[in-house]
């Protein structure tokens, strides 16, 4: 019997990993898609948008439970996975001591322990010429005040995005990471409730980061920055020292005595 080609999207219930969930059958030739999210009725109505059979995975991806349940799934139909695309996450923009224990705790466990735990689960099922492709953020290239954590997570995606591709270079499978900039999602909802974040330079769309992530499969880049602001934003990381990077962002959120 031929193994059946899938690809698995996690935070595929809205913003940038429910346009990858979409996207990807005219990007990749898989045979079914594993969405996964923690709400099951948002992740059925991707269905009639795909031409190929969706399953909806629900699952809180923080829970330990719920990976060992993934695993036990893969191991039971042993599937070739095309594309593992890690879009599960969220931040808190917040003062470090301010943020809850539980916001806290969780960033770590969605950012950076369920990703690093779910390649781990795929890779064995990945075939040469298979990806993952891991949502970092421009702000895993710098610290960044009053949204520390989150950063820290996201320079911890790309830097073991970056190792794992070098290391997986010769079984042919590729790691991206994708380090988007400022996107209109409903990640700010959580993110910045308090208002702590007041200047965004620049918005960019979904459908944008979509398209130039797709885009990147096609190079073979280990991570890519999307758009002319964020690639600017990133060349002044490179360039400039961090304390000034930081002081200017502090200066434009006028977040000096918060």
């Amino acid at each position: 019997m031929e193994q059946k080609r899938i690809g698995i999207v996690t935070g595929a219930s809205s913003g940038i990993g429910k346009l990858l969930a979409e996207g990807l059958p005219s990007h990749c030739e898989v045979d079914e898609i594993w969405a996964i999210a923690r709400s099951k009725e948002r992740l059925e109505q991707l269905a009639p948008a795909l031409p190929v059979p969706v399953r909806a995975v629900a699952m809180d991806l923080t829970r330990e439970e719920s990976l060992a349940a993934l695993g036990e799934l893969l191991h039971a139909e042993r599937p070739d996975v095309r594309v593992l695309i890690n879009a599960g996450g969220f931040g808190v923009f917040e003062r470090f001591d301010r943020i809850s224990e539980e916001d806290a705790a969780g960033m770590i466990d969605l950012n950076c322990r369920a990703l690093t735990l779910l390649m781990r689960a795929v890779l064995p099922y990945c075939t040469r010429g298979s990806t993952v492709i891991n949502i970092a953020s421009v702000a895993a290239f710098q610290p960044v005040p009053f949204g520390a954590e989150y950063a820290a997570t996201k320079a911890y995606v790309l830097s073991l995005s970056r190792a794992v591709d070098r290391e997986l270079r010769p079984r042919g499978i590729r790691v991206l990471a994708v380090c988007p900039y400022w996107t209109k999602t409903a990640f700010f909802d959580r993110a910045n409730g308090n208002a702590v974040i007041t200047h965004f330079d620049c918005m960019y769309e979904p459908a944008f980061i979509a398209k130039k992530t797709f885009a990147a499969l096609k190079k073979r880049r280990d991570y890519v920055v999307p758009g002319f602001v964020a690639k600017a934003t990133h060349a002044a990381t490179k360039l400039l020292p961090h304390a000034l990077v930081m002081r200017v962002f502090l200066a434009q959120q006028k977040l000096k005595n918060k």
